[in-house]
């Protein structure tokens, strides 16, 4: 289970992107539509939290969260070890300062941040499907570049238990 800092979408950027989900669905391959609890929603996660007080999370990241929309551009398909792929973002120099403000903010409530959201290591993403055999990468990726480029909005942010899918609204 853990906590994540995330930035949401707007309407129209959500819906593009969870039509994706249901595209790659119904070609057979899982994503985060299908996954754990079901209530995931397309995000860009600025810090991931491993132990954490939710009281000081939401009181540090919370004023530093309401700076307006933030586009973003995304236009290749990446992957992490054990098969999760994702959505390659562009992003300026606005979004990696946030993301280092907010890794600031919460490490100083005594948060434990997961090793790959440090400063230095962090690779913005949007995760598409959580486990993709090596057999389904082909299918996956001819069906994400039938809709790349996408141009999307993150309009606004919350906190997500990865575990529940409760999401908290900042």
């Amino acid at each position: 289970m853990a906590l994540a800092v995330c930035l949401l979408f707007d309407r129209r950027s959500d819906r593009l992107l969870r039509q994706l989900w249901d595209r790659l669905e119904v070609l057979g391959v899982p994503t985060l539509r299908s996954h754990t609890h079901g209530r995931h929603v397309p995000h860009l996660s600025l810090a991931v939290l491993r132990e954490w007080d939710h009281e000081k999370v939401t009181k540090a990241v919370q004023p530093l969260l309401g700076g307006g929309a933030v586009g973003l551009y995304f236009d290749a398909l990446g992957s992490f070890r054990r098969g999760r792929a994702w959505l390659v973002p562009a992003v300026g120099v606005e979004v990696r300062q946030l993301q280092q403000r907010v890794v600031s903010a919460v490490t100083e409530t005594g948060a434990e941040l997961h090793r790959h959201y440090e400063p230095g290591r962090w690779v913005p993403h949007c995760t598409l499907a959580p486990r993709v055999p090596l057999a389904a990468l082909p299918v996956l990726a001819a069906a994400v570049y039938d809709v790349l480029p996408l141009e999307v909005t993150a309009d606004h942010a919350a906190l997500i238990d990865s575990g529940t899918g409760q999401v908290w609204l900042l």
